[in-house]
């Protein structure tokens, strides 16, 4: 079963992400609305969902709300063909939730490249539909409380679903 976890782009910022990508032809605009990742796409026994969502709830209350500020655009060009807004602030809490989330046992795998906190919104597309996204979304902005993150499981049509949400912690 495959797996992944994320703090959903709320509104209106969530869907106008969401539609720029699939502007830009990105396929898997339809399966993926737009989030910051925190645990990318992981194969996991099923048998350990239980487990795993007991670890996720543990997580979530050691980590207090926090405030994100989506600003920009970025790129991993050469290393990879993605365009992305980029996190401006609570990049650090990010990258604590996001450690803290793959230390659970069961969900410990090898990452292809470090961590950085990021909203994709064109990848493996032609280089002038990057360039354009690149360009359009640069003056995009959004400032938004983070109160919580999602497992996801992968469906079998290759959607994205909802599994369960986690609330952080409240002060």
């Amino acid at each position: 079963m495959l797996v992944g976890v994320a703090v959903d782009i709320p509104e209106p910022w969530g869907s106008q992400l969401t539609r720029r990508r699939a502007a830009a032809g990105d396929p898997v605009a339809r399966y993926v609305p737009a989030h910051l990742t925190l645990l990318g796409p992981t194969e996991v026994d099923g048998a350990r969902l239980d487990e795993i969502e007991w670890a996720l709830a543990v997580v979530a209350a050691e980590h207090q709300p926090f405030q994100v500020h989506l600003r920009g655009t970025g790129t991993f060009r050469p290393l990879t063909e993605v365009v992305f807004v980029a996190v401006s602030a609570g990049i650090s809490e990010c990258e604590r939730l996001a450690r803290d989330v793959r230390s659970i046992p069961a969900l410990v795998r090898e990452l292809r490249f470090p961590y950085h906190p990021h909203v994709t919104v064109a990848h493996d597309v032609p280089t002038a539909a990057l360039d354009a996204v690149y360009d359009d979304l640069a003056a995009f902005e959004a400032r938004y409380q983070v109160a919580g993150f999602t497992l996801f499981e992968h469906g079998a049509e290759g959607r994205w679903q909802a599994r369960r949400d986690f609330r952080l912690s409240t002060p």
